[in-house]
């Protein structure tokens, strides 16, 4: 698969998250790892759901893009925020209910692909960001955009690590 510099990011290596993740991956733990990804602790699905009504904080952001190696440009579309909105929630430091629950999809997409890749960051993203024969030629990130795509994604990597051809 070749890569391209307009959607992934080179420079620094992910943050001690992503070892966290990949620790807990190994260790069999399934429920809501993708958070670790945002820097978020939470230890249970109550407490994220206060996080998120709360509004993440745009630290999340930071430590998503760290952690995905995906440009920042790529993740707003991801995320469906626009620049001129992303540099307000960079002022206020907080992210609105709506904007932190497609954040939450898009780290627990982007850890579901993690986890078909064994913790391979860079392969992760990399598959993301490549059209896929089973999306009709989309790629992954694309159709993650919305809840239903981001479902039909999950569906697909399921099927790729049972083996059945898509």
């Amino acid at each position: 698969m070749a890569t391209s510099t307009t959607h992934r990011q080179s420079g620094p290596k992910p943050s001690k998250d992503l070892a966290h993740f990949t620790s807990l991956m190994n260790e069999g733990a399934r429920a809501h790892i993708h958070v670790v990804l945002l820097g978020v602790k939470a230890s249970d699905w109550t407490e994220l759901m206060r996080i998120a009504a709360r509004g993440l904080t745009y630290d999340a952001l930071e430590h998503f893009q760290r952690n995905t190696g995906i440009a920042y440009e790529r993740l707003l579309a991801w995320i469906q925020i626009s620049p001129r909105t992303m540099a307000r929630r960079k002022q206020q430091r907080r992210f609105l209910p709506g904007e932190s629950d497609r954040l939450l999809r898009a780290s627990r997409v982007f850890g579901k692909a993690l986890e078909l890749f064994e913790g391979d960051r860079d392969a992760a993203s990399e598959w993301m960001l490549t059209p896929q024969p089973a999306l009709g030629g989309e790629t992954p990130i694309d159709v993650a955009q919305t809840e239903l795509g981001s479902r039909e994604i999950e569906n697909l990597i399921g099927r790729i690590e049972h083996g059945v051809y898509s």
